[in-house]
Formats: C-alpha cells, structure tokens, sequence
C-alpha cells in the first residue's frame, strides 16, 4: 500500500549533505527530523515518483514558484500544495501576496534565485524574505515527501516542520 515512506531507503538529511542542493544543506538544520533518500533522478517528476517508488499522491507535496508584482515591486514566494491538488494562485495566494499581477515563476528565474534544480525545488534553504504558503491540507497530511534541492533525491519530513521555516504560514490554497 502507498505510504509517504515508500520503497526509498531513507537517511538523515543533516549527515548527507551530498544528495542535497548546496542551499539545502546550508539549512536542512532548521529541520532536525527531514530524512533524505537517492530516487533516479529522470523519476522525480510527482507522478513517475510516486509510482516508481510507491508513494502515495496525497503524501507527495509539490513547491511551486510564483512571481508577484504591485506596481515596481516584485514578489517572489515558495507554494507548497499536495500533488493531488492544484494551488489557487489567481485568487487566495495573490490576495495574500497583496500583488495585482501573479504567474509562476519562469524556470530560469526559479532555478537561478533558489540556487536549486527545476523539479527538485524546496522551500527548505529559500532567502529569508520569500513567504511559504503552505496548503493547509499539506500541513495535516502528517510525514510528506518534498523536494530536496536536486532531482537525485527526495526529502521526507513532518509536514507541520515547514512551519517552522523563516516566511512560512499554513492557508487555505486550494480550490
């Protein structure tokens, strides 16, 4: 049955520091518990992942970049929704963001200002100024597989520890 444990072997992210993106593991501290496992990395989109490893969906949560704009001011923010929802992006998050206009982020723009590889981006190791929205259902879904900075990899950690993380706060993000 499908877990968010899956088929991976896990480690401790904090003693391996080589299956994460350099600004990950510059960070991976403020998340004591985050547990870190090697995946193929042409498997780590969210549907061949959780298929090829046995992770469930609903246990799988995705980071999407979003780019904000009020006038000249330019608003980059993390959005942490599970892989079996879509994130309200036109609506809650840019009320939320307090900006007119709201797209998600090009991948070069994503990839250059988190110093991370596009399909393994995590809100772990962000700049202390981006907000983390995390969907409210991401935060009860218990333990979640994330992101860890690298396609080689996967992070897994108590959903509720991305609250922790500097910007970050629990909405209500989906439809």
């Amino acid at each position: 049955m499908p877990s968010a444990r899956g088929t991976l072997s896990w480690s401790p992210a904090v003693e391996r520091a080589d299956l994460l993106a350099p600004p990950v593991a510059a960070a991976v501290g403020v998340v004591p518990s985050a547990l870190v496992a090697p995946i193929d990395p042409t498997l780590a989109d969210t549907a061949a992942f959780c298929a090829a490893y046995d992770v469930a969906p609903e246990a799988s949560a995705n980071c999407v970049v979003v780019a904000g704009r009020r006038g000249d001011v330019e608003t980059y923010a993390a959005v942490m929704v599970l892989a079996t929802d879509r994130a309200d992006v036109n609506g809650t998050i840019r009320k939320h963001l307090g900006v007119r206009r709201i797209s998600f982020a090009p991948m070069d723009e994503a990839v250059g200002r988190t110093g991370m590889e596009y399909g393994g981006i995590t809100p772990v190791g962000l700049s202390d100024d981006w907000p983390v929205l995390v969907d409210e259902r991401v935060v009860a879904a218990g333990d979640v597989v994330v992101g860890s900075g690298i396609r080689g990899s996967k992070l897994l950690l108590p959903a509720a520890a991305l609250l922790t993380l500097p910007g970050a706060v629990s909405l209500a993000l989906t439809r």
